[in-house]
């Protein structure tokens, strides 16, 4: 860690319904960009965006996160959205490693779509006092928002949760999209499988 200055630690919340190589490409590019110490992926309880669809189980998650970020040395799963078993916000999220990690600085990973709806979250204001955000393109090209800090970081990755489920449902491949130890989890517990 860089000697007198505060470590700048990054937080990227999602489903991982299933984490996939392009979480981990947004990540490790955001980490090289940003001279990121940590980066900490938050698997949700309950997105407030995604009501609409049943999640794989908490603990499923988990274990793929885990898996996907073994070789990962700056790279932890945050299991706290999960143990609230609530609706995740994503400013008591930021208020919570703001009191957890003091005087360090905080980044918030999301895509483009995000950064587009980020004024309609809940508790804009506090989201932009705690956090720098690290916007990566996802359909459309970010737009400035002069109310929040933001870096852009130009990656794209064919790779999707909702692709990659049809996929698994309808048994297409899913080569070079999932990590092989991953995909080995989903097949012996036969996540997405058809009903």
């Amino acid at each position: 860690m860089k000697l007198n200055t505060p470590p700048k630690i990054a937080l990227f919340g999602g489903s991982f319904d299933p984490v996939h190589f392009g979480h981990l490409a947004i990540a490790e590019a955001a980490q090289a960009a940003c001279g990121l110490d940590r980066v900490f992926f938050l698997p949700c309880w309950q997105s407030p965006h995604k009501r609409d669809r049943q999640l794989a189980a908490a603990g499923q998650r988990i274990a793929m996160l885990e898996l996907a970020l073994r070789d990962l040395p700056w790279a932890d799963v945050c299991r706290w959205e999960i143990e609230r078993q609530q609706t995740s916000y994503s400013w008591r999220t930021a208020e919570h490693f703001a009191a957890e990690f003091p005087g360090a600085e905080l980044f918030w990973i999301l895509g483009a779509d995000q950064w587009r709806a980020l004024p309609g979250w809940a508790e804009p204001d506090r989201l932009a006092a705690l956090l720098h955000f690290i916007v990566f393109p996802r359909g459309t090209e970010p737009q400035p928002q002069p109310a929040f800090r933001h870096v852009e970081i130009n990656l794209r990755h064919p790779a999707s949760s909702t692709e990659i489920r049809h996929r698994l449902t309808t048994g297409e491949p899913t080569t070079g999209l999932l990590d092989p130890q991953v995909a080995d989890l989903i097949q012996s517990e036969q996540l997405y499988s058809s009903p």
